[in-house]
């Protein structure tokens, strides 16, 4: 028979109990980490989500039947256990506990729940396969380390509502139950029994939610908000996730921004204790793909791109020269003092990676520390070039000089993804460093070669900058957007831009991305009814807690800061999910399956 809790209420967490508790005595449950029976004394760990801290039981100081229940106890018994705190003597100090300099000296115990042997261990140590863990993640998250990220979480949401209370936000919660508005990545659907043949969605975001606030006269609404996308599993992605939603009206991009700083700020000083000033640096999405290679760039390490088109024109490499007759692009970035770090086959493989991404190739040179170079091309090119090159790009005996030339966003975005594979490789990413910085001015659109047609960067809400607008219809890829994106090392927070609140503007942008009159007011006409009736100007941000949680606990995966995660292709194998139903179920649904 096991203990009623009401006898054994506790009075003391296992990790809290310090020097100053000594001579106390003190009521603990928790789990029974390991034990160590020494025949005339045994040592018991008892762990709750606090720490660890080392129980003993002496047969001169419990009766014979405590005694020998602490000599059956096994791992992840449920125990309750009373007893004094007590110094260890100097030698027995385990400074690798939080409590180790003390001990609880055991007087009264018993098993409030048995355990079988667990099928993973619970300990920071264990290496089991990650199925089997994620089948087991209600034992994994007994683990201290996720425990921690759990509780850290917690603390970083807490602090998030408080913050954008103090700034004048209310909280409003908006429907999970919604309109599938199919654009962008694909809505989980949810059968109406009610009404058949129809269909809710489970909301990408709340985004026109938040607008019809803003219509409302909320002014300033924020929610800790979930939200759901029926798309590819990647390290920084799940289909359920959580952001910190907020919309603002009457404000300026910099206004919007300013409160998501003061957020950020207040979570980095008081998580990390990183000290963020204020304001955070900005960059165009124009400067930061000529300089990064990315919309999101990783500033804790300086390797620019490099754009040497200029000095390729004539050179006499035929990859050069078509590549700026054509329009396009020749771009460099440059290892410094990376000469022999690299060997041809380092170089080779660089190569094939920089085709992942879609270039055509990866041309090289190496000027040694004696000033000797080596390359890939220059038995191709003209008297004079090299120097020219070497001038240009201020390679220094020492350094490596990697290039590609091809079609200017292909090659930008390749030689950025080299960039950070070269950092990786070079160690020249900074843990212990956060560079938050602001990314702005997107483009409106972007050309979607597989529909032929133009799409929204962001989503088809986001303002176009009121210089662009007349361009629209004329010009369209060269529209900039009202929007900006937080990036902190090289991943990208979240995104915001100032919303469009005419109804003829938006029913523009429609048109733009190819719907028909009748095709819009079908999807979107709620919204664009309620822009007739006095709407504010507004705008506002999203950013993922998740994806923050990555980035202040240094996990590697999203699965490492969710509770319960779903694997890359979206199933839960804790719960089996997504599983079969009866058939009842689908019958009143009026749902019938192919076979």
């Amino acid at each position: 028979m096991t203990a009623k809790m009401k006898e054994w209420q506790r009075t003391m967490l296992c990790g809290t109990i310090r020097e100053d508790n000594e001579g106390e005595i003190v009521t603990l449950n928790g789990w029974v980490q390991r034990s160590r029976n020494l025949g005339s004394i045994v040592f018991i760990w008892l762990r709750d989500r606090t720490g660890i801290v080392q129980v003993t039981f002496d047969p001169n100081v419990c009766d014979n039947a405590v005694y020998q229940l602490a000599g059956d106890l096994r791992g992840e018994y449920v125990l309750a256990v009373s007893g004094k705190v007590a110094l260890r003597k100097k030698e027995d100090i385990n400074e690798a506990l939080q409590t180790g300099r003390i001990e609880v000296i055991a007087a009264k115990a018993a098993v409030l729940n048995r355990s079988e042997t667990p099928p993973i261990y619970i300990e920071e140590s264990g290496n089991e396969a990650e199925s089997l863990r994620l089948k087991y993640r209600y034992l994994e998250l007994r683990r201290p380390s996720l425990q921690k990220r759990l509780m850290i979480r917690s603390k970083v949401t807490n602090t998030i509502r408080n913050q954008m209370d103090s700034e004048g936000f209310i909280e409003v919660e908006t429907p999970m139950l919604t309109k599938s508005t199919p654009e962008g990545a694909r809505d989980y659907l949810v059968p109406s029994r009610v009404h058949s043949g129809t269909f809710y969605a489970l909301p990408q975001s709340p985004q026109i939610y938040k607008q019809l606030l803003m219509v409302a006269g909320m002014e300033r609404y924020f929610q800790i908000a979930r939200c759901f996308r029926d798309e590819d599993g990647r390290a920084d992605r799940q289909p359920e996730f959580t952001q910190l939603d907020m919309e603002m009206s009457y404000a300026l991009p910099e206004d919007i921004q300013g409160v998501i700083e003061r957020v950020f700020k207040k979570v980095l000083e008081s998580q990390l204790n990183v000290k963020v000033e204020l304001p955070l640096p900005r960059m165009t999405w124009k400067e930061a793909m000529e300089q990064y290679g990315s919309d999101k760039p990783d500033t804790r390490f300086n390797m620019k791109i490099i754009n040497l088109s200029a000095i390729a024109e004539g050179c006499g490499f035929t990859v050069f020269e078509n590549a700026v007759s054509q329009g396009s692009i020749v771009c460099a970035v440059k290892a410094e003092a990376a000469a022999e770090r690299f060997s041809r086959k380092d170089i080779d493989a660089l190569g094939e990676f920089v085709k992942t991404y879609h270039a055509k190739g990866l041309a090289w040179l190496i000027r040694g520390h004696d000033g000797t170079i080596r390359s890939s091309f220059s038995k191709f090119v003209k008297d004079g070039f090299m120097d020219k090159l070497i001038e240009t790009a201020a390679v220094q005996p020492g350094d490596c000089l990697f290039m590609i030339a091809d079609k200017t966003l292909t090659a930008l975005s390749a030689i950025g993804q080299l960039r950070l594979r070269l950092a990786r490789m070079l160690d020249l990413l900074d843990g212990t460093l956060y560079n938050p910085l602001w990314v702005t001015e997107f483009p409106l659109l972007e050309w979607n070669e597989e529909d032929n047609r133009y799409s929204a960067m962001h989503h088809p809400f986001t303002s176009p900058m009121d210089e662009d607008i007349d361009k629209m219809e004329s010009d369209p890829g060269s529209v900039r957007a009202k929007a900006y994106d937080l990036v902190i090392n090289g991943v990208e927070m979240g995104s915001g831009s100032i919303r469009i609140h005419d109804s003829q503007l938006q029913e523009r942008i429609f048109t733009l991305l190819g719907f028909t009159h009748e095709e819009a007011w079908s999807r979107f006409g709620f919204l664009l009814e309620a822009f007739k009736y006095g709407t504010p100007p507004h705008g506002g941000f999203a950013f993922g807690i998740d994806r923050l949680m990555m980035v202040l606990t240094g996990a590697e995966s999203l699965r490492e800061v969710i509770a319960f995660p779903k694997i890359q292709n979206g199933t839960c194998l804790m719960m089996d999910t997504p599983s079969r139903v009866h058939q009842e179920q689908l019958d009143q649904l009026r749902i019938k399956l192919n076979p």
